[in-house]
C-alpha cells in the first residue's frame, strides 16, 4: 500500500538524493578514547613484572588493579550512561576524559600497588562513562553505512590498541621501566580532549532522571560478584583461610559474596521491570536485550571476552614471573596473537555480506576451542616455537571476529535513541567478563599449582619433611626458578634438594598452564551453543522482533 502523502501531484515519487557523507574526523576522537581504555587495561599485564619487582608484592596483588578497573567500569556504566543523556553526552565525554588523565598521571608517580589500584579505579570510573558514550556519539555522527563501519572500527581500534600496548610496553618496560608506558596515556588523552570539540552531539535532556535504587542494585551486584571471585585465593575457594575477614561455619565469604551479588543482579532486572510497568524511566532499558537475540550475543561476548583477559592474565605472567624474562619477551610472545585480533577485527566486516550471524560466531568459537586445545598440547616453556604462535594465531582469528560482530549485533538491534543503553549493556558485560576473567584464571592457577607442589613434593623422597618445615607451603604462589633458588638458600636445603625442588617448580607449572588453558577451551566450546542461538541474517539488519520493544515495525539499518 503507498501512502498518497509521499508522491508528487504527477504521480511520481520524488527522486532520493545521495545520502549524506560526514566526516570522519569525529571518529578519530572517538577511536583513539576506545584505545585510551584498551591500551591501559592491555598495558597491566606487559607490566606485571615490573610492578611485582617495584613493589615487592605478589603478581596476582597486582592482578587487583585491572581487576579493579574492570569492576569500577562494569559497576556505573549504566549510571554513566544516563548521566550522558542527561547533560548531554560531548560535555560529559569532556569531563571524564579529563579524569582519565588523573588517572594516568596517578598511574605514572605511583609509589605503591595502592596508588595502582586507586588510579585504575578511576580510570575505571572515566570509562563508565566513555563506552557508553562512544556508541551515542556514532549515533549522532554517522548514519547508514558510515555508522555500521563506525562501530567496527571500535573493534580495530580495540585490537589495535593491545597490539600496540603489548609492543610499546615490552619496549618502554624492558628498557627504560613501565610508568613511562601510561605517561604516553596522558599525551595521547590530551588530544582525545582537543579532538572532542568536533564532535556533535544534543545539550542533553534535563527531565532524565537516575534510577538511584538500580544503580545501587547493580553496583553491589557487580561489586559482589567480582570482589568474591577475586579473593577466593585469599579467602578460600570453600573452606574459609585464615586471611578470610570473617567465615560462616567455616565457609569463605567469596562464594557467598558471588552468590549475594548473583541474588542483587536478579534483584536489579526485577525492580528495573517494576518502574517499567509502572511508568517510570528505569536505568537501562530492558528492550536492548529483550530478544534470545541479544540475550545470547550478550552471553557470547561475555564468554568470549573472559577467555581474553584470562589468556591475557595468565601468558604474561608465565612469561615474566615463572620464566623470568622481559617485558619486551611478553610483547613478541603476544605479539602473533594482538595482531590477529587486529586484522580479524577489520576483515569480518567483509564477510557480513556472506555468512550470517550464527555462522561467524560459531565459526569464531570453533576457532578458539580448537586453538586453545592445541596450545594446551603444545605448550612448552618456549614460547617461540612455530606451534605456540600458531595456536595464539588462530585464538587471535576467532576472538577478533567475534567482538566485532557480537557489539555489531547488539548496536543494529536498537533504535538510535537507545544507543546510550546498548553502549551501557555492552560496557557491562565486557568489563565484568574482564575482571571475573582475570580473577577466576588467577583462582584457578594458584590452586592447581599448590595442589600440583603439595603432591609433588609429597613423592620426592629428597625434599624431606624437615626442608619441608623451613618452607611456607600453605602460601604457595607463581615464582621464578631463580627466586625459589634465594628462597632454598636460607634453608639446610642441599644443592641436590635445590635441584628437585626447582625441577618440580618447572613441571607443575607447566602442567597447571596447560590444564588452565584445556579448561579455557571447554568454556569455549560451551559457548558454541548461545552462539547457536543468533539469528540466520547479516550483521546490520532487524530480525522479526522489533527493538522497540513495543510491537512496532523498526526499519533496517537503524541503530
Amino acid at each position: 500500500m503507498t501512502d498518497s502523502s509521499s508522491t508528487s501531484t504527477t504521480g511520481t515519487a520524488p527522486a532520493a538524493g545521495p545520502p549524506h557523507r560526514a566526516s570522519w574526523a569525529p571518529m578519530v576522537a572517538l577511536a583513539l578514547a576506545q584505545v585510551l581504555m584498551s591500551f591501559n587495561v592491555a598495558a597491566l599485564p606487559v607490566s606485571l613484572g615490573g610492578m611485582v619487582q617495584d613493589f615487592g608484592v605478589p603478581p596476582t596483588t597486582v592482578s587487583t588493579g585491572i581487576v579493579t578497573y574492570g569492576l569500577v567500569v562494569a559497576a556505573l556504566v549504566m549510571t554513566g550512561a544516563k548521566l550522558g543523556q542527561r547533560f548531554g553526552w560531548v560535555r560529559v565525554f569532556r569531563i571524564v576524559i579529563a579524569v582519565f588523565i588523573l588517572a594516568m598521571v596517578l598511574m605514572t608517580i605511583a609509589p605503591n600497588v595502592g596508588v595502582v589500584i586507586t588510579a585504575q579505579a578511576l580510570a575505571g570510573a572515566a570509562a563508565a562513562i566513555i563506552v557508553p558514550s562512544l556508541v551515542a556519539l556514532i549515533a549522532e555522527n554517522y548514519e547508514g553505512d558510515q555508522q555500521a563501519t563506525a562501530v567496527g572500527s571500535l573493534g580495530s581500534a580495540r585490537a589495535a590498541s593491545g597490539v600496540s600496548a603489548f609492543v610499546i610496553g615490552g619496549l618502554l618496560g624492558t628498557f627504560i621501566g613501565w610508568r613511562p608506558v601510561f605517561a604516553i596515556l596522558i599525551a595521547l588523552a590530551v588530544v582525545v580532549f582537543v579532538l572532542s570539540f568536533r564532535l556533535r552531539s544534543d545539550a542533553g535532556n534535563p527531565r532524565v532522571k537516575i534510577d538511584l535504587v538500580g544503580a545501587v542494585l547493580i553496583g553491589l551486584a557487580v561489586v559482589g560478584i567480582t570482589l568474591g571471585f577475586n579473593n577466593m585465593n585469599g579467602w578460600g575457594f570453600f573452606r574459609a583461610t585464615s586471611g578470610a575477614p570473617f567465615d560462616v561455619a567455616g565457609v569463605s565469604p567469596a562464594p557467598l559474596v558471588v552468590v549475594v551479588g548473583i541474588v542483587l543482579g536478579q534483584a536489579f532486572f526485577v525492580w528495573t521491570r517494576h518502574r517499567a510497568r509502572t511508568g517510570k524511566v528505569p536505568l537501562i532499558n530492558l528492550s536492548v536485550i529483550g530478544s534470545s537475540r541479544e540475550r545470547s550475543a550478550i552471553t557470547a561476548l561475555f564468554v568470549i571476552v573472559a577467555i581474553e583477559a584470562a589468556v591475557n592474565f595468565s601468558v604474561p605472567l608465565y612469561i615474566q614471573i615463572v620464566q623470568g624474562r622481559t617485558p619486551l619477551d611478553t610483547s613478541l610472545a603476544m605479539l602473533p596473537f594482538n595482531l590477529t585480533v587486529f586484522v580479524s577485527a577489520l576483515v569480518v566486516v567483509r564477510f557480513y555480506a556472506r555468512f550470517s550471524v550464527r555462522a561467524i560466531a560459531c565459526s569464531g568459537f570453533v576457532l578458539s576451542t580448537v586453538a586453545l586445545l592445541w596450545l594446551a598440547f603444545v605448550v612448552t616453556n618456549d614460547w617461540e616455537t612455530l606451534p605456540t604462535i600458531l595456536g595464539l594465531i588462530v585464538f587471535g582469528a576467532g576472538q577478533g571476529a567475534l567482538v566485532t560482530v557480537l557489539f555489531n549485533v547488539l548496536v543494529t538491534s536498537s533504535p538510535k535513541q537507545l544507543a546510550g543503553d546498548v553502549g551501557s549493556v555492552r560496557g557491562t558485560a565486557q568489563n565484568l567478563a574482564s575482571a571475573v576473567g582475570t580473577a577466576l584464571v588467577g583462582v584457578l592457577l594458584v590452586t592447581l599449582l599448590s595442589t600440583g607442589v603439595t603432591q609433588a613434593i609429597s613423592r620426592e623422597a629428597a625434599l624431606t619433611p624437615e626442608l619441608q618445615s623451613q618452607v611456607d607451603l600453605d602460601d604457595i604462589n607463581f615464582t621464578s626458578n631463580d627466586d625459589l633458588r634465594a628462597a632454598l638458600a636460607e634453608t639446610d636445603a642441599t644443592p641436590a634438594q635445590v635441584d628437585a625442588a626447582v625441577r618440580i617448580n618447572t613441571d607443575v607449572r607447566l602442567r597447571t598452564l596447560r590444564i588452565g588453558f584445556l579448561v579455557l577451551a571447554a568454556l569455549s566450546a560451551l559457548a558454541i551453543l548461545p552462539s547457536s542461538r543468533l539469528p540466520r541474517l547479516e550483521p546490520g539488519t532487524i530480525p522479526e522482533r522489533a527493538a522497540n520493544g513495543d510491537g512496532s515495525a523498526q526499519p533496517t539499518g537503524s541503530l
